[in-house]
């Protein structure tokens, strides 16, 4: 767990964040019990765009989707676009673009309910509470909260959570602030959230193995491939009913848990649905679902300053800056001409502070994810986007919000639990559609020259590739990569990040137990992986870290 320092100009100082992929300091400044600013830190350099200088066009996507072991598939995904965008490539095989939105679909299934359980419930969930439950009554209130989900001995959960506790042996519960005044469940409801925490587990690695089905393999997927992809011969009747079946048992694990679960901290935590909140909202556009480009699941758009009104997406508007990140220079690039020269110069959070850059659009910092994706959607005057008016609106009604409610940590939370159940409903479409015996490959040729660019939407928001091609290879590559937009430093004009942002008005109880400050960050769900990574490829060296 993450340690705390408010000894200093009354800063708190949490290093590392636990629970998240990757290394993220924040820094936080305290003022009459609430936070007044913030400062966030990615603390290893990411070097993946020096490793793919010179190398062929096509190969990008293995290189680039081991970025992560989280966001298994996202980077291959926006790589191919990349290149395909550089070739000329805008019209795919109908059943390459369904495999494509089915495996990516997957990717956000699993995504999101390892993310829920298993790295923000516990922001929410007292462990220890728990052992005080009446399993009798946890029963009573399973059945209540929700009735078709299958029965389960919170007797033996208990005993075994127990059992963690007498041994010393804690692993993910050790460490963590159980006790802390800002926990509002009971102990019953403590002892149902870490049943479903353990089911989680379980299903997780069922829902994993759908990327496996059609991608050969989870992590990173195998059949991607410039132009289409590489699994004609598994769209197949079996396969196709293998995959159906995952799916049916995610789908019931998503309405019979995870949707009853959030309703439950969506009443159980009221006060936040005012906090957290950002100011400017954008998103690249996910889910092709026919031929035509703009025919998205969700649509592309930008939100500005909280308005109700979707703009149009510019990405000629979307520069990078690194006046306080620790690389050479202080020009904001675009991505298209964007350098990645590493310069640490130290600590400060005056000056640079940070291996993340700082993404601006039209010079604004810009919330990316599942919120943005959902009050896109949401505001968008498009006919295909009723089912995801119809399942915001039925959630608002339920608590009796505003759609402006989920601009929140807890709306933040919730747009993530809504959009699973939009994509799952949508994947059975999709999984209808194909069509055995068809092809799901259109051949290309790799230019000398040219230059591409690959967006999509990770579960954890906007990610786009850049690529420019000379000689047919790759001359430069860069990627803006959803966590960058989120927990970016401040920009030239020292405008906070949308986390920064968020952070500020948040109240701590306790400065040496700062669990508020965890819920807002643990919302954005934050991959750092993704945005900063190590490697010497002269020395082969190994990088140790020692957090201080």
């Amino acid at each position: 767990m993450a340690q705390a320092n408010s000894t200093i100009s009354k800063k708190i100082v949490l290093d590392p964040i636990t629970r998240i992929e990757g290394h993220l300091r924040i820094e936080t400044e305290l003022k009459d019990g609430k936070v007044a600013d913030a400062w966030s830190t990615g603390s290893l350099f990411r070097g993946i765009e020096i490793i793919l200088k010179g190398r062929n066009p096509e190969d990008a996507w293995l290189f680039t989707q081991r970025v992560c072991g989280v966001c298994t598939y996202v980077h291959g995904a926006a790589s191919v676009r990349s290149v395909e965008d550089a070739v000329g490539l805008t019209v795919l095989p109908g059943n390459a673009r369904i495999i494509r939105n089915l495996l990516m679909g997957a990717q956000f299934l699993h995504d999101h309910l390892i993310h829920f359980y298993h790295l923000h419930a516990l922001d929410w969930v007292d462990i220890k509470s728990a052992l005080a439950a009446d399993p009798t009554k946890t029963s009573d209130l399973a059945v209540k909260i929700s009735p078709d989900a299958p029965y389960i001995d919170f007797e033996a959960v208990r005993n075994r959570l127990e059992t963690f506790v007498k041994s010393g042996q804690l692993g993910p519960f050790a460490a963590g602030y159980w006790g802390h005044p800002a926990y509002k469940l009971s102990s019953e409801e403590n002892l149902l959230f870490v049943a479903h925490y353990f089911e989680a587990l379980r299903q997780q690695a069922r829902t994993a193995r759908m990327h496996a089905i059609f991608g050969g393999k989870n992590p990173h997927v195998q059949s991607l491939r410039v132009g289409g992809v590489t699994c004609e011969e598994d769209i197949n009747d079996t396969r196709i009913e293998e995959f159906r079946t995952i799916l049916e048992e995610t789908k019931d694990f998503i309405d019979n848990f995870y949707i009853p679960d959030v309703h439950v901290f969506a009443e159980k935590y009221p006060e936040w649905w005012t906090l957290g909140g950002s100011d400017n909202f954008l998103v690249y556009g996910e889910f092709q679902e026919s031929d035509k480009r703009e025919s998205l699941l969700f649509p592309q758009g930008v939100i500005f300053n909280g308005s109700d009104k979707v703009e149009p997406l510019d990405t000629l508007q979307i520069f990078e800056h690194v006046t306080h990140s620790w690389y050479e220079g202080t020009e904001a690039l675009h991505p298209d001409t964007g350098e990645t020269v590493p310069n640490y110069t130290g600590l400060n959070t005056s000056d640079r502070y940070s291996w993340l850059k700082a993404p601006r659009y039209l010079g604004l910092p810009m919330e990316v994810g599942p919120l943005a994706r959902i009050l896109v959607a949401y505001l968008t005057e498009q006919t295909g986007q009723n089912r995801v008016r119809q399942t915001v609106d039925s959630f608002l009604k339920k608590f009796r919000l505003e759609i402006g409610s989920l601009n929140s940590t807890l709306g933040r939370t919730a747009a993530r639990a809504l959009e699973t159940q939009i994509i799952a409903e949508a994947m059975f479409e999709w999984i209808d559609a194909l069509e055995t015996g068809e092809g799901a490959y259109a051949p290309s040729n790799i230019p000398m020259f040219g230059e591409g660019m690959g967006l999509n939407e990770a579960p954890r928001g906007a990610l786009g590739h850049w690529i420019n091609i000379e000689n047919a290879k790759i001359a430069n590559y860069q990627m803006v990569v959803p966590s960058t937009w989120n927990f970016g430093p401040r920009c030239a004009e020292n405008i906070p990040g949308p986390v920064e942002h968020a952070l500020v008005n948040t109240p701590v109880a306790d400065a040496g137990r700062p669990l508020e400050i965890l819920r807002t960050i643990h919302s954005f769900d934050p991959c750092i992986a993704c945005a900063v990574h190590v490697l010497d490829r002269k020395t082969a060296r190994k990088y140790q870290v020692k957090v201080m």
